[in-house]
């Protein structure tokens, strides 16, 4: 009697166990892609940015639901100066598209997002770093001063590359709103990113001229806030934690 007892108590503990280890993990899908539009404003050699436009396509394989290794292209606009208010009378538009690797890493990996309703809601949110390749295209810019410049008119013709091909940067900052499919498995997100373009070259802005004569000190940059939307698919993989 005592031995049956004893076997019953330790099948229930197994149980328990079994039970509160399957609870306490979730599967989750080992990659995603998605597509993304916003803004961008351009900080480059000519004196005041303006406005643009960007359009991205990503992929991403997840090694965790929170940890993301993918390829981001992208294709826009960026523009910035003007003839008339433009201190040197420089403008320039870029049609431009890049591509590159980034590494991502969300805040649910480090907490405890059960504990709170308000980590839970901020699970998603994420910092990254990637590296690419930028295709610049000047599509109009100032070469030579107007004939009605206030200084040097007829000026030029000012330096720089029409086409060329520069090294890309993003710093990415952004957060993820998962939402489940009818099984209860993560299948979407709704994505919020601002991110920071860092080129290392003159072919942004398409002006290279001396830093002696202009201020040309840093690398030419355009931030991109943007809305977007993700798909998750392929095999599954057990997390540690419920998601």
């Amino acid at each position: 009697m005592y031995y049956n007892f004893l076997k019953v108590k330790s099948l229930t503990t197994f149980l328990l166990f079994v039970t509160f280890f399957c609870n306490a993990q979730s599967n989750y899908f080992k990659w995603s892609y998605g597509f993304g539009a916003g803004v961008n404003y351009s900080r480059t050699d000519v004196v005041h940015g303006n406005w643009g436009y960007t359009f991205s396509g990503n992929i991403d394989h997840h090694f965790t639901p929170f940890v993301t290794l993918g390829l981001e292209a992208q294709y826009g606009m960026v523009q910035g100066g003007d003839i008339v208010t433009d201190p040197h009378n420089r403008q320039f538009v870029n049609k431009y598209n890049g591509i590159n690797a980034n590494l991502k890493i969300a805040l649910g990996e480090f907490i405890d997002y059960k504990s709170t309703s308000f980590l839970y809601k901020i699970r998603g949110l994420y910092g990254g770093i990637g590296l690419g390749a930028i295709k610049n295209k000047i599509t109009d810019i100032v070469r030579y001063k107007p004939s009605w410049a206030a200084n040097d008119p007829g000026y030029g013709p000012f330096p720089g590359k029409d086409k060329s091909v520069d090294l890309w940067a993003p710093i990415n900052l952004g957060i993820n709103f998962y939402f489940n499919d009818k099984w209860g498995s993560i299948r979407y997100a709704l994505n919020l990113n601002a991110q920071s373009n860092f080129t290392f070259g003159e072919g942004l802005d398409g002006y290279d001229d001396s830093s002696s004569k202009f201020k040309n000190y840093a690398p030419d940059t355009y931030n991109v806030y943007s809305i977007g939307f993700r798909y998750y698919l392929g095999y599954t993989k057990i997390y540690k934690r419920t998601l």
